[in-house]
Order: structure tokens, then sequence, then C-alpha cells
């Protein structure tokens, strides 16, 4: 069972899944951190200094500063500045995607075009009975 185990895992869909998914949690911190440290700061500022990730709205009583606060007191709340942050990320993290599979299909495809195409080989009885046509014919001539 080990064994079996072994080859499936060793596989190289598996592998490449596996490595595909450490890159992309990589990447999505990154695509995070660029929302959140570099995009919203600006735009936050462009809208009259709203600071996205104190947006949220106090459900029940009770009012706070700000988000870490009305956390801290254990206050529900809904965090639409957060989500929105999030929205953003996986906009981003989409089209990066999207650019990154549409080139490689591009170069797949180059690549393929690249390999002229071979006509497919005849049917041996097709074959056989040229053969037999020349000779009849070689015979007759």
């Amino acid at each position: 069972m080990f064994k079996e185990f072994r080859e499936f895992a060793m596989r190289g869909n598996v592998v490449d899944l596996a490595v595909g998914f450490i890159l992309g949690g990589a990447f999505s911190t990154i695509v995070k951190s660029l929302v959140s440290d570099i995009l919203m700061p600006p735009l936050g500022l462009v809208l009259g200094g709203v600071d996205f990730e104190n947006l949220f709205i106090t459900l029940g009583e009770g009012r706070y500063e700000s988000l870490a606060q009305a956390q801290e007191a254990g206050a529900a709340t809904i965090n639409y500045g957060l989500f929105v942050n999030n929205v953003i990320s996986f906009v981003i993290l989409a089209l990066a995607l999207f650019f990154l599979i549409k080139g490689m299909n591009r170069l797949q495809r180059k690549k393929q075009d690249d390999v002229p195409e071979q006509p497919p080989a005849k049917p041996r009885q097709e074959e056989l009975l040229e053969e037999i046509r020349d000779a009849l014919v070689k015979r007759a001539g």
C-alpha cells in the first residue's frame, strides 16, 4: 500500500499541483500586501481619508472608533471594509492567473505550430495494393 501511495504521490501531476499550491499561497500573500499596503491607502486618501480596514457596522449597542476596539469589546460587526480589500485582492489574483494561463496557452500553441504535421500513415492494406499495382504496371510496361 505504501508503494502505491508513493507512486501516486511522485507522479508528475501531483508534484506539479503541490508546487503550484505552495506558490499560489505565497503569491496570495504578495497580492494581499499589494492591496492593503499599496493600493488601498491612496484610494482611501482620494475618497477623503477613508481607512478601508476600519469600515464596519456594529450590530447592537455601542460605538467604537476602530474595528480593533470593537473586536476587543466582543461586539458583533459586519466588516465590509475588509471585504472590499479581499474582493480587490481576488480580482488582482484572478487577473494575474488569467494572464499567466493565457501566456502559457499561447506558448503551448506556438510550440504545437512549430512541429510539422506529418500525414497519417496509410493502412497496410492500401500499401500492399499499391505495391501490387506498381508491380503489375512494371510487368505490363
